[in-house]
């Protein structure tokens, strides 16, 4: 983990390291934690402020949130988009592998 990350999860919002007399940051023992947290949900495609309203519901180091009411509902909005994006790449594809065969057709013909 570089400073750079440490100080951007600070900037928003989602690490809050103590101050030492000379003004370093000091970390808790469960920052490690909770950067682990916040590196799986943005890997899972979840935004900085998304992670933000969701924090206070994540525990433990697998992926495991408590049910808090707003958290089931902005997880099944973020799979509806994915499911939507899946949809749309499909079809890309689709469409793609079309003109990709009939290209080929010409060329054979």
């Amino acid at each position: 983990m570089n400073s750079h990350q440490l100080r951007y999860y600070e900037a928003q919002g989602l690490l809050v390291p103590e101050r030492a007399g000379n003004g370093y940051r000091e970390y808790a023992d469960d920052a490690v934690l909770t950067v682990s947290q916040i590196r799986k949900l943005l890997e899972a495609g979840l935004s900085t402020q998304e992670i933000g309203y969701l924090q206070p519901c994540v525990s433990g180091a697998a992926p495991e949130l408590e049910p808090c009411p707003e958290t089931l509902d902005l997880l099944r909005e973020r799979i509806a988009g994915l499911d939507e994006q899946i949809d749309t790449l499909v079809q890309s594809r689709r469409t793609l592998r079309d003109y990709l065969a009939a290209t080929q057709r010409r060329l054979a013909g």
